[in-house]
């Protein structure tokens, strides 16, 4: 398997990639963010690790071109910074896992096994209920004629209502699939679900006269199909 490793602290980029090669990995270095931008359009890598704080681009816009570019490799955050709003944002921005400076490398190694076994999602080429309409592939909706332009937590949140109409999500179930219960033990877990909801019925539901997005008391969201 082969890694991208984002960091510019030359010695703790080394020292992966030590630990990474006695694990038996290939393993590439990028120390700028626009160095990692080029690595992925010369070579095919099974997991990138990308840390925050680059001298040019920070980790959370590398996150967010990849992602827009296509890019689904996946990818695993590092930062010195642990609070919530930084898991959110790192999350937010397309990246599948977050580990806090300093860890050990036993602990990296293991989170790198996980989501380079973690299976692909079954997708269909274009997922449609009702008037809406989601690629996953190229990362686009559409609600009638228009398109929407969603960030990377917002869409997978329409992704996974729309692949379960009319079927009551509770926030636990959002947490585990949209956030892979990276903020199951945040005390304000439905806090950070509620805005997300907020934020994505302002592009697909406030300027629509038919609201597709319902929030079911005390329990949860479900996504409504029909058009009454």
């Amino acid at each position: 398997m082969r890694v991208l490793i984002v960091e510019d602290e030359q010695r703790l980029a080394r020292l992966i990639r030590r630990s990474l090669l006695e694990e038996g990995y290939a393993v590439d270095l990028a120390g700028l963010g626009q160095e990692a931008l080029e690595w992925v359009q010369v070579a095919d890598h099974d997991a990138i690790i990308l840390d925050v704080m680059l001298p040019d681009l920070d980790g959370f816009a590398v996150c967010r071109s990849l992602r827009v570019c296509g890019v689904q490799t996946p990818i695993l955050m590092l930062t010195a910074r642990d609070t919530v709003e930084d898991r959110v944002a790192g999350l937010d921005a397309g990246a599948d896992d977050y580990l806090t400076k300093p860890f050990a490398f036993a602990e990296l190694t293991a989170r790198l096994r996980a989501l380079v076994r973690r299976p692909p999602e079954t997708t269909a080429p274009v997922l449609i209920v009702a008037d809406l309409r989601l690629s996953p592939a190229t990362h686009q909706v559409w609600r009638g004629p228009q398109e929407l332009t969603l960030p990377n937590k917002e869409f997978r949140l329409l992704d996974y209502l729309m692949r379960n109409p009319n079927l009551v999500l509770t926030r636990t179930m959002i947490a585990e699939h949209v956030w892979n219960n990276e903020i199951l033990n945040v005390t304000s877990v439905s806090n950070v679900i509620d805005v997300h909801i907020r934020s994505l019925r302002r592009k697909v539901d406030d300027p629509f006269p038919v609201k597709r997005i319902v929030t079911v008391r005390g329990t949860g969201y479900k996504l409504n199909p029909d058009d009454d």
